[in-house]
């Protein structure tokens, strides 16, 4: 029992400790951006939440590889234990909770590829954004960002950086402007403190 209750706060921990991160493709799919930055406030906590996972798990597998001795043990080894006790549920209870924990670095596979065919007509319409963004705390957060942003006409490319917590954009006026590419992010969740035009 003691084993089941671990497994199951490991699972939950690694779930909380990638929520932040996972919320942000779930707003893409659910076609529902603006909820993107709703966990944001858990990323402070990641790393106590992954050592806690892994410390559990641990425990876990340490006690599943434990053999009690035959003479101290009055137990019925002839009945197959539940699936929930083997070493195949704990092996995938593993596989999850590090797919998990991991999973910001694999985020950006399911942003779908936006490709646009870019042609210049008039060099002095291109213009680059220097953009401040507040509550990123993730590669998906970049990712999510760089997504809704590359939807919008006239944009060329766009470089998210959430360790910087800024963003550069370069796109043509004539097709959009600052302020567009400003409501496109503040739409996702995260908020766009300050721009500069180059």
């Amino acid at each position: 029992m003691k084993r089941i209750i671990g497994i199951g706060t490991g699972l939950f921990t690694a779930f909380a400790a990638s929520l932040c991160c996972i919320t942000p493709v779930l707003a893409l799919i659910a076609g529902s951006s603006g909820i993107a930055s709703a966990f944001s406030w858990i990323e402070p906590f990641r790393p106590y939440l992954i050592c806690l996972t892994i410390l559990i798990i641990g425990f876990a597998w340490s006690q599943k590889l434990k053999q009690p001795k035959t003479d101290e043990c009055d137990c019925d080894t002839s009945k197959k234990p539940k699936f929930i006790q083997t070493k195949l549920f704990l092996g995938l209870v593993t596989i999850f909770t590090t797919l998990m924990i991991t999973f910001p670095y694999y985020s950006k596979f399911f942003y779908p590829e936006i490709k646009k065919e870019i042609i210049i007509t008039n060099n002095t319409t291109i213009r680059e954004a220097k953009l401040k963004i507040k509550g990123m705390t993730c590669i998906a957060c970049e990712e999510h960002i760089k997504h809704e942003v590359n939807i919008l006409p006239g944009i060329f490319s766009s470089e998210i950086s959430y360790a910087n917590g800024n963003g550069i954009v370069k796109f043509d006026t004539s097709k959009t402007d600052l302020k567009s590419i400003e409501k496109a992010i503040n739409a996702t969740g995260y908020t766009v403190t300050g721009s500069k035009l180059k």
